[in-house]
């Protein structure tokens, strides 16, 4: 049996490191020692061949002073977890898009108000103004992308890209209901916006497009 594992751990300890010096003014590499020992302690129970676990970083005035994975992150096959593991952290991922959407808003690169179309074409015109704040809270009106895989044939095990839901949008014809009518829950809106992101930002990977993605990108 395949097990997945979505636990991702981030320790930010900022003042942590300079408590350990103590009054004999430790050099900072033996306090470091000494703080990385002490997080070993603390996810012990986790660091096991039999045992899932998690990754961290500990973090020092905006620096990575200690990163390390402990566990497995599949049993069936004998993988452990590294500070380089890829997690499926799911819905977690979108206060992060929102984040960053804002951030291009405080930059000047799009407005909260602009139409989707304006950043991805491949949207269809559904005679309705779709904007990005309507993405973010989730009034779009799209209808939303697992439902659609399931319908289309998907499996939850398939490897699906951001190019692949983008497909499944570009054919859709009509909304749930009219943009800022209503409030329901839409994966599909927070898929666009981390397009959006990734396209304002210059982070597109090259591994993601499919045809109808590809096409605009070239």
């Amino acid at each position: 049996m395949k097990f997945r594992i979505t636990i991702f751990a981030m320790l930010a300890l900022f003042s942590a490191a300079s408590a350990q010096t103590g009054p004999d003014k430790q050099s900072g590499e033996t306090s470091n020692k000494t703080l990385n020992g002490k997080v070993d302690q603390v996810f012990a129970q986790f660091d096991k061949p039999d045992f899932p676990g998690c990754a961290l970083a500990v973090i020092k005035e905006g620096q990575i002073i200690y990163k390390r994975g402990y566990g497995m992150s599949n049993l069936e096959y004998g993988i452990p977890i590294s500070p380089s593991s890829i997690f499926h952290i799911a819905s977690i991922s979108k206060e992060f898009t929102a984040m960053s959407i804002v951030m291009l808003a405080n930059q000047g690169k799009l407005s909260l108000d602009d139409d989707v179309r304006k950043h991805v074409p491949e949207v269809p015109d559904f005679g309705e103004r779709i904007t990005i704040r309507h993405l973010i809270h989730h009034t779009s009106g799209l209808r939303d992308q697992w439902s659609l895989l399931d319908l289309a044939g998907w499996r939850e095990d398939d490897v699906i890209k951001e190019g692949d839901i983008l497909d499944l949008v570009s054919r859709q014809k009509a909304l749930n209901f009219k943009p800022g009518e209503e409030h329901l829950y839409s994966n599909t809106g927070y898929t666009l916006l981390a397009i959006i992101v990734s396209v304002l930002a210059g982070s597109r990977s090259e591994s993601l497009p499919t045809k109808t993605f590809s096409s605009r990108l070239a």
